[in-house]
């Protein structure tokens, strides 16, 4: 076991993929000899060459319509989008070509590229560097979408997107990137896509995050418990496409409440269809509302940090949420 971020246990991941797979490559803006600007990629072009570690041009849309060819060619390439907010240049060769290869092809060709971008606010990163753009792309059936939220699932996660068929997003947490550590086996190991994860074990009720918000979740969670000696259980679902709705059931049916926290805008987000399918599937279940907490809806993350940090989600408000659920 090595303890790391989890930036450096994506870094290590991709690096080892790449030692032991030729066809292997990764293609991105700045991805080289800057080795990304999260320094992802850092130390890879002088290891593996400009062949194989491609700086693209400033043009998504190139990147991803490359990457296709290539993994019709054969290869598997791990295309970089430097910001989750560039990618919608991209919106036609993700959903109209690569989501939809294996179905229009009957089966004969699929579609094994991985598209890693880093999403999420908190740092201040004003409204074309902080978008969550998960819910555009959960709505597309062809498409899998990883979310990964720690350090050791983010190297399991990896490596199954990278030999999973079909193509693979892989939205990275920005401030989670140094800001979140934990123990990596050094030995390889997979996680299947599209299997939750229970964080924390608990009866009061069912808390359903990802990402920053898992974390601010966790730490609210603790806090009921020292406080209230009440017991939420947290669900990251490490995945929004495939959603491993059998978890969430089970966990709902043991708690009958449920809470689904998300930073990106509330209306139409991924929590309104983790909420709909709850109350669709379990309403006789239930002793309390679904409750859903989410960014407001506003057409970008301000930049002001005063504004910012009212968009966000917080600990406190999620805290407060959580205790008014557990005592209904």
């Amino acid at each position: 076991m090595a303890k790391k971020s989890l930036i450096k246990s994506i870094h290590d991941t991709m690096w080892d993929l790449m030692a032991g797979d030729e066809r292997v490559l990764i293609m991105g803006e700045d991805v080289g000899t800057r080795g990304g600007v999260f320094r992802a990629t850092e130390g890879f072009v002088d290891k593996f060459g400009e062949e194989r570690v491609i700086d693209a041009p400033l043009a998504e849309s190139s990147i991803v319509g490359h990457g296709i060819g290539m993994a019709l060619g054969g290869l598997l390439p791990i295309l970089e989008i430097q910001f989750a907010d560039f990618i919608h240049p991209a919106f036609n060769q993700i959903v109209q070509e690569a989501a939809r290869l294996r179905y229009r092809s009957n089966g004969d060709f699929t579609c094994p590229i991985v598209i890693r971008a880093p999403y999420g606010a908190g740092v201040h990163g004003g409204l074309y560097h902080s978008q969550s753009v998960e819910a555009f792309f959960a709505h597309v059936p062809g498409l899998k979408i990883v979310m990964p939220s720690t350090p050791y699932d983010a190297k399991g996660l990896l490596r199954s997107a990278l030999y999973d068929p079909d193509p693979v997003l892989y939205f990275e947490h920005k401030k989670c990137y140094r800001m979140i550590t934990g123990e990596v086996p050094d030995e390889d190991y997979e996680i299947p896509i599209g299997k939750a994860e229970i964080k924390r074990e608990g009866d009061a009720l069912t808390v359903i995050a990802y990402g920053l918000m898992l974390h601010h979740c966790l730490a609210a969670a603790e806090r009921l418990s020292q406080e209230e000696g009440r017991e939420a259980e947290v669900l990251d679902p490490r995945s929004v496409a495939p959603m491993d709705w059998p978890a969430i059931f089970q966990s709902v049916t043991k708690t009958s409440k449920a809470m689904i926290v998300y930073e990106d805008n509330r209306t139409l987000g991924v929590g309104a269809e983790i909420s709909a399918r709850i109350g669709e599937e379990l309403f006789y279940d239930l002793e309390a509302p679904v409750v859903r907490i989410g960014g407001p809806d506003v057409p970008g993350t301000p930049y002001s940090k005063v504004l910012e940090d009212f968009f966000l989600p917080t600990p406190d408000q999620i805290y407060a949420q959580m205790l008014e659920l557990a005592r209904y």
